[in-house]
Formats: structure tokens, C-alpha cells, sequence
């Protein structure tokens, strides 16, 4: 079986603690680290691994004992939602397995972060509640307000204690399809035009089914970006979603200057792009002739 993790940690601007997390993925017998990149503004670092469940559960474990050590939140800033040291950590089914194979690996990992003093709560296909299947529902209120949320019993943690971890917050761990973040760059400084075209897009406040979103500023480059999670690019491509910000932009007379992935895409997503803007007929995946080697 082989399964892909993509851990989110709030880390993006110190180079040695990212690489210290990065080295738990290095050079172990069936793991491999196939990408990651942090994230300046965001202060945040996406890393996409994958592996075979028993190895590549002792590895994500060893990425959490790593945050946990060097990751403070009490006095971390970044433009991104952040509940944890490690915030999200996803389960993805790969080869010769499914959902469920995802779902009871989260679960080994969440108790064994329990374990370690961090709460964890189980989310998407994994949730034990419905007000637990939305990351942005778990994450609500942040790493500041993790504290008085979790008085309520609607946030007991599902492993871990029920208080948060003073410096690690807490993580939501769970199993899910595959997803691709995915943002798009506006020729603007003006941060509520991204969040203005953010509400527009989302499925949560009326847009696209698939898509969640968000308006952040890249301080380092003063633009404004449209930030999102495309939850499945098999029901609202790529495509689709860049065209509607472009016309939703152009009536505060902007313009996309650029778009960027963070971690891996599956390849479909972007021949369906390809496949829309040259306008091809009759095309197919076995037009690629790396889908024939």
C-alpha cells in the first residue's frame, strides 16, 4: 500500500527548522519526500510525502516531536490560518488502497500525537462529528482562541488532552481525496479586493462547490493574493476557478499577474487546462506520452 501525507507547519521563515522537519522524511527504507515549500507571508510550510503506512507513520511522528521542539506559537505571526506547530496532516489513499486504509492510519498517527501531549481532532472523512468534517471549522478561532473553544464539548479533542498544547496549539489529523492548493496572484496591494473575490468563489459563501478560499497580502512582494483549496478539481477544474477571478477582478480593474502550486497536482488537473486554452479536440490522457511509457 502506498499512502501520501502532506503535513501543514506553521514554520516558513526559518530555513533551519524547516530542513530539521524535512530531515525526518530523508533517508528512511519506505518513505520518500517527493516536495516541500514554505511560505514567507503565509509562515507557513507544506511538505507532500508518501509511503507505506507503518514507515510512513513513524516518520510523521518524528515531523511532530520536531515541531513540537522548535515551533512557538505564542509568538508566531503569518497570513494563514494556523491552530498548531503542526496544523493539518492529511492522509491521501495512493496504491492497492482506499479510503478506510487512510482513515485508520490518521487515526494511529492522532492517537500517537495524543500520546505526546497534542490534541488532536479528527476531521474530514475521519471526523467523529459533522462540525468536524470542515478544516476551517476546526481551525475557527485560531491558535488564540483554541483555549476557550475547547471548553465546549463539541471541541474535546478526539485524542490528546483537552486543554492545548501551550506552544503547539493543536492539529487536525484526517483522512481525504486528494486536493491541490492552488493560488492567484492580483496586480494589487489592495488586500479586500482578494477577499472580496475569495467570498465570491467559495462554495461556503455561494461559488464553486469544491473551492475554498481566502484574501491574503504578500507583504514581500505588496500584492494581494487569492488563496485557495481545490477539494476536487475533477468537479471544478482549474480553469474554471482562474477565469472567474479574472473576470471578478477586472471590475476593480485588476489584473492576474501570476498563479502558483503549493506541493503536487495531479496530472489530470492540468492537461484539463491545457486541454481548454489550446482549444484541443478530441483529446485524452493517452495523448501524453508519459501515460504511455
Amino acid at each position: 500500500m502506498i499512502i501520501e501525507t502532506v503535513p501543514n507547519f506553521s514554520a516558513g521563515r526559518d530555513q533551519s527548522v524547516i530542513e530539521a522537519i524535512a530531515d525526518c522524511f530523508r533517508g528512511r527504507e519506505g518513505v520518500k519526500l517527493l516536495d516541500y515549500s514554505a511560505d514567507k507571508d503565509h509562515n507557513r510550510s507544506v511538505f507532500t510525502v508518501i509511503g507505506e503506512p507503518e514507515p510512513l507513520k513513524k516518520a510523521v511522528i518524528a515531523s511532530v516531536k520536531t515541531a513540537l521542539e522548535k515551533i512557538d506559537l505564542t509568538s508566531h505571526q503569518g497570513q494563514h490560518p494556523r491552530m498548531g506547530a503542526v496544523d493539518v496532516i492529511p492522509f491521501i489513499p495512493i496504491k492497492d488502497c482506499d479510503i478506510r486504509d487512510a482513515d485508520k492510519l490518521a487515526r494511529e498517527v492522532g492517537q500517537a500525537m495524543g500520546e505526546l501531549g497534542q490534541p488532536v481532532f479528527l476531521y474530514e472523512k475521519s471526523a467523529t462529528s459533522p462540525l468536524r468534517e470542515n478544516l476551517a471549522d476546526v481551525r475557527r478561532g485560531e491558535f488564540e482562541g483554541l483555549k476557550e473553544k475547547m471548553k465546549s464539548p463539541d471541541w474535546t479533542p478526539d485524542f490528546g488532552p483537552a486543554i492545548p498544547h501551550p506552544t503547539g496549539g493543536a492539529t487536525a489529523v484526517g483522512a481525504r481525496m486528494p486536493l491541490i492548493a492552488f493560488n492567484v496572484n492580483l496586480g494589487t496591494d489592495k488586500l479586500e479586493i482578494a477577499k472580496e473575490i475569495a467570498k465570491k468563489i467559495r462554495h461556503s459563501s455561494g461559488g464553486f462547490r469544491c473551492i475554498k478560499a481566502m484574501g491574503v497580502m504578500l507583504e514581500d512582494r505588496q500584492i494581494a493574493q487569492v488563496s485557495m483549496n481545490v477539494t476536487d478539481y475533477t468537479q471544478t477544474s482549474l480553469y474554471r476557478v482562474f477565469e472567474t477571478i479574472k473576470m471578478e477582478a477586472r471590475r476593480y480593474g485588476v489584473s492576474v499577474v501570476g498563479s502558483e502550486l503549493i506541493g503536487l497536482s495531479p496530472l489530470r488537473a492540468l492537461t484539463d487546462c491545457a486541454e481548454y486554452y489550446l482549444q484541443m479536440e478530441n483529446f485524452s490522457m493517452e495523448k501524453v506520452l508519459e501515460t504511455r511509457l
